[in-house]
Parts: C-alpha cells; sequence; structure tokens
C-alpha cells in the first residue's frame, strides 16, 4: 500500500476531479449550451502572464475588465459593498444576470444583480434582498433562484428572484446557524449545507414533497447532520430542532462530526465537493456511493500551490475552481492530477477572491476581490474574465 499522501491526493483528484469533457453538469443553472470555443479542457491553460492593467495575472487569450467598484452608482444602484458569493442566470433574451451577496454586518447586507445584454453589455443594475447581516456565500438552484446565506449566529437562508421582480423569502427549513453556502443535489433533490465555525458540519436538506415542476419544497421537509463512520461512509441524522430555539444546530446530535470551517460547496455529476479554510482542504461527497474523501489538503505539500480554499465551482468538464481567501490571490484549478492556478489578482493582498461564476455561454468568468486594494469592505471590486471555459 502507497502511504505517500501526496499520491493519495493526487488518486483521489482522479477519482474525483474530472469526469471527461463529454459528462454533463448536473447543476442546471446553466441553461444555454456551452459553445464550441468553450469545450476547452482548462488543465491545459498555458502559464500565467504579467499583470495586465487591471492587476490580474492570466493565461495567454484570456482577458479582464472591471465591471463594478463598491458604491459605483450604476442605473441607480450603488454597487454593494463587500462583494462576496454570486452566481449566473439565464435570461430570455440570451442575456444573463450575475447575483452576488453583500457581506456587511448590522442589516447592512443583501443582495445586488447586474444585468448583461447578449454580447455581454451591462445594461441594469439592482437590489434583490436588503436588510440582512454578512450575507457571505450560498447557492444557485435549478429553478433559477438565489439561495443567499446569512454567516451570523442563527443566521437563516435567503431565497431570491434574480430578475428582483419577487420578494425574497426566509426558508426557516434550512435551519438557522452560521451559515455559509449552499448546493443543490439535482438527482436526489436533495441540499448540502456548510457552516463556517471551527466545530462546523456539513448539513442535508430533504423535502418531504415535490412542487408541479418536480422541485424540492424548501418549507415543509428535514435537516439533518453528517456523520463520518469509520469506513468514510456517511450517517445522517436528523436534527430535532433546526431553528436551534435552545441548542446550537451543531451540539444537538453528539455524533455529528466537525469540519474546520466549512466555506464554498457544488454538486457535479453526483458528486458534493466543499472545502474547509481552518485546514485548507477540498472534500468529496459521492451521493452514490454515500462516501466521503479529501481530495486535497495543503499540509500534504511542501510548498502548496492552493491555501486559504474558500469558494468552489466545477466546469463543464468537471475539473474544480477554487479561490484563495487571502494566500497568493488565486483561482485554482484542480483536475486529475494537475493543480495550477488560472488567475492571480496582485496588489489586494488583504482582500479576498469570492463570487465565482461562469456566465451561461461559459465565455467568461465572473469574481470579486472582496475588499479590493485597500483592504477595506467599501473598496471592493467585481471582475469578468473572458476566454474559454
Amino acid at each position: 500500500m502507497n502511504n505517500d499522501p501526496i499520491d493519495y491526493q493526487r488518486r483521489k483528484l482522479l477519482r474525483y476531479g474530472c469526469l471527461g469533457l463529454g459528462a454533463a453538469l448536473a447543476h442546471h443553472v446553466l441553461f444555454l449550451a456551452p459553445s464550441k470555443a468553450a469545450m476547452l479542457n482548462l488543465a491545459s491553460v498555458g502559464p500565467l502572464q504579467t499583470p495586465d492593467k487591471n492587476g490580474l495575472r492570466l493565461p495567454k487569450g484570456y482577458t479582464s475588465r472591471v465591471i463594478a467598484y463598491s458604491g459605483q452608482n450604476l442605473f441607480g444602484y450603488p454597487w454593494h459593498a463587500a462583494p462576496d458569493g454570486g452566481a449566473t442566470f439565464a435570461t430570455g433574451e440570451d442575456g444573463w444576470i450575475y447575483v452576488s451577496n453583500s457581506e456587511m454586518k448590522h442589516n447592512a447586507g443583501g443582495v445586488g444583480a447586474l444585468r448583461f445584454d447578449r454580447d455581454g453589455k451591462l445594461i441594469n443594475a439592482y437590489s434583490i434582498l436588503k436588510n440582512t447581516s454578512l450575507n457571505c456565500a450560498g447557492g444557485p438552484t435549478p429553478w433559477q433562484t438565489w439561495l443567499s446565506c446569512e454567516e451570523i449566529e442563527r443566521g437563516q437562508v435567503w431565497e431570491c428572484d434574480p430578475l428582483g421582480k419577487k420578494t425574497a423569502q426566509v426558508r426557516r427549513a434550512l435551519g438557522r446557524f452560521k451559515h455559509e453556502a449552499v448546493a443543490v443535489d439535482t438527482e436526489n433533490k436533495q441540499l448540502y449545507l456548510t457552516e463556517d465555525e471551527p466545530d462546523g458540519c456539513l448539513y442535508r436538506y430533504t423535502s418531504n414533497l415535490l412542487n408541479t415542476a418536480g422541485h424540492p419544497d424548501l418549507e415543509n421537509g428535514f435537516l439533518e447532520v453528517a456523520e463520518i463512520l469509520s469506513d468514510r461512509q456517511i450517517r445522517w441524522h436528523r436534527l430535532p430542532d433546526p431553528d436551534a430555539t435552545s441548542i446550537t444546530t451543531r451540539k444537538q446530535i453528539k455524533q455529528s462530526s466537525h469540519f474546520n470551517g466549512g466555506e464554498g460547496i457544488w454538486y457535479h455529476h453526483g458528486i458534493v465537493y466543499f472545502t474547509t479554510k481552518g485546514d485548507d482542504r477540498v472534500w468529496a461527497y459521492d451521493t452514490r456511493q454515500n462516501h466521503i474523501d479529501i481530495i486535497y489538503d495543503a499540509a500534504s505539500h511542501a510548498s502548496p500551490i492552493l491555501t486559504g480554499v474558500d469558494n468552489i465551482i466545477a466546469s463543464v468538464a468537471g475539473e474544480l475552481l477554487v479561490a484563495e481567501d487571502n494566500g497568493s490571490m488565486q483561482i485554482v484549478i484542480l483536475s486529475g492530477n494537475i493543480i495550477k492556478p488560472l488567475l492571480q489578482l496582485i496588489g489586494h493582498d488583504h482582500s479576498e477572491i469570492t463570487g465565482l461564476a461562469f456566465s451561461p455561454d461559459r465565455s467568461r468568468l465572473y469574481f470579486s476581490s472582496q475588499r479590493g486594494k485597500t483592504g477595506r469592505h467599501e473598496n471592493g471590486m467585481t471582475f469578468e474574465i473572458m476566454g474559454a471555459f
């Protein structure tokens, strides 16, 4: 048996990290078929070039633009401070909407939206959620809504309409705890949620019924917490009090397994990927085999390329993109046995990269520098990268 931890991680990445270009993206938030140009394997991108005018080191053939600054007046909406988790949603005119959380305290948070036409021109900006606190990450749903998570004690999940036409709704059945992010398992109609605590847990929500469209009811269901068994199988325990009226959720089941600072989470092709920032790990939970593995552990690398793991998404090919909170301010590709940066942001040493999201046609990647060059929340910046994704 090979006990080399780096070799073990390589084998796990080969198992979980790249599912082949023919694999269908199971996360149905993408409603437009990727262009032929977007079928590039990200692991094949070249080395990073010198910084461009926006301070971004990109592979050859990729370009950047800044689409919003915190405080910038965009169509009457001042782009929010501390931009965090984000996602894109296709519109009926072949355009798309990018939504972005605001991780501000004391009911100064919420969610903003940027609307683009089919050519990528910004045509509108507006709020879709106001007066909430520390909206950190969240997750898109296949029914084209955004679940915005409050990262506060007894925080809640808000379901938001990217178009801004419907009032955001609290989804109490998803529990009250220090929410970080959420991913929808489109195969089993379940939701997985991370918790940003040093002894946080991994949660799963199961609806008691499906609506007429076949989507889970987020008001009528039950929340469970994970226990990792000795054989890396998961045992799920139903929480007696998801509202945490007397005992915090992570302490209600003594057998619960604890994760050191749960961060981003993403579902792809039967696998739930999530990150833990306290120990710089990327995890993969196989929902079909009910088996969990660590597929990346920075501590096992003498000079790790990826540190400060945070937001995570997958490409069409199943390659993972992981954003760094501080670290080297990179977005890093995990694909098979390849670990390499897709980009690096220079001059933002006291910030973090947040809000990773591909445009529906896979021609663009969006993200933010939460605190910009100054390290202050009011100086956040939101970027767009053009290239083959």
